[in-house]
């Protein structure tokens, strides 16, 4: 059974306010002063243009009013009086053009500065509460791309889009050529922690180190929650080095036949052949009692068979052996599952960016600018959840 749950700081709060007030409260939460800086022009040559924080807001603004070019923006800054108002730029001047909008961007993606405003923004939101770090959950999402479409080798020279293939919650394997969007998102606020953009035909697992490890730095993280996609060795290794757990369902492609004795989701086997009832762990090891002492089966030798106490037999296995097979807590245990129904908060980040946001709108091309594009949509959720926590502070004095 799904159930639909809100997040703590919801995006969709911000979306049910009127335009005309949302702005201001989205730009509340933002102090886009010292970036601004970095995009002024240094040569005390030439007119001063166009206030560089006014571009910067209007930028941010694009995605929350689904607005997916330069072309649109600079319409709605000529003709919406009030929108170029809350932006911050004067109206005793013409509106900035698409070239100034388009030129401003490109200065953002060579300086790394939607980077910069990004990971100030998560370190913001983990000062306030919001994001708490402690259950993190990894996928991607299929991205469309801008450019002109190319053979598959063609485009691997380029290192921009590619050609990529998944399979949808129907089972249906979708094609499409642009690149993928990897994040890192905190279960608790659904709110991205981590990002990266990758052509789409890189496999998910390999991003997984990434983004644990880009997650792990910034929190004490302490599990991660992926799909049967990242189930690979080195996900659980990279949970590991981070002092994490990786929970990830076992995919039957990459499946071998379990040791003697284990069932293929790591569960020991009594000398009658019935699966033994997990019973908890102590530290890195996973223990097992007997299924008969446990109520589980009714075994016709009884507990006699394996063990004279009335305890029935233990087995302890440590989990160390084989980080892919013995998870912590056991797969087959209801704090495995709780666990792993937290990585629905991904698919609901994802939701948002690619719905309400313009993550899928893509108008630029290039790996660099469209890394930039998704940094943008990814700072809008953030600094929405700032805003709105503000806001509530606000209403509760």
């Amino acid at each position: 059974m799904y159930i639909l749950q809100e997040s703590l700081f919801s995006f969709e709060e911000l979306q049910k306010i009127d335009s005309k007030e949302r702005l201001p409260i989205f730009f509340s939460a933002l102090d886009l002063r010292p970036y601004a800086r970095e995009l002024r022009n240094p040569s005390p040559r030439g007119a001063d243009g166009h206030c560089r924080q006014g571009i910067l807001r209007a930028l941010l603004a694009a995605p929350l009013e689904n607005i997916d070019t330069f072309t649109g923006l600079a319409r709605r800054l000529e003709f919406d009086l009030r929108f170029r108002y809350q932006c911050g730029l004067r109206l005793d001047l013409p509106a900035p053009s698409i070239s100034t909008l388009s030129r401003v961007f490109a200065e953002l993606t060579r300086k790394s500065l939607a980077k910069q405003l990004f990971e100030d923004l998560v370190a913001q939101c983990q000062e306030a509460g919001i994001i708490a770090g402690t259950h993190v959950a990894i996928d991607s999402a299929a991205i469309h791309a801008y450019e002109k479409k190319e053979p598959k080798r063609k485009s691997e020279l380029t290192g921009n889009a590619n050609w990529g293939a998944k399979f949808d919650s129907f089972g249906n394997k979708v094609k499409w050529f642009g690149y993928k969007l990897h994040l890192a998102v905190d279960a608790k606020s659904e709110l991205p922690m981590a990002l990266q953009v990758t052509p789409a035909h890189v496999n998910d697992g390999d991003e997984g180190p990434v983004l644990i490890a880009l997650a792990a730095a910034k929190s004490k993280a302490k599990f991660f929650m992926l799909d049967a996609g990242y189930d690979q060795m080195k996900n659980y290794e990279a949970a590991r080095n981070v002092k994490a757990q990786a929970v990830i369902p076992l995919n039957p492609r990459n499946e071998k036949e379990p040791p003697a004795g284990i069932t293929r989701k790591g569960t020991p086997c009594c000398s009658m052949g019935f699966p033994m009832t997990y019973w908890g762990q102590e530290k890195t090891h996973l223990k097992f009692r007997c299924p008969h002492a446990t109520g589980q089966v009714d075994c016709p030798l009884g507990m006699a068979a394996c063990s004279s106490s009335n305890y029935g037999m233990v087995v302890k296995i440590n989990s160390q052996m084989d980080l892919r097979r013995y998870a912590l807590p056991h797969r087959e245990s209801r704090g495995w599952k709780e666990l792993y129904n937290k990585r629905t908060s991904v698919e609901r980040c994802n939701s948002r960016m690619k719905t309400y946001l313009t993550a899928d709108q893509l108008h630029v091309w290039g790996i660099q600018k469209v890394t930039t594009y998704q940094y943008l949509n990814a700072i809008v959720l953030l600094a929405s959840a700032l805003a709105i926590a503000k806001q509530r502070v606000q209403n509760a004095a």
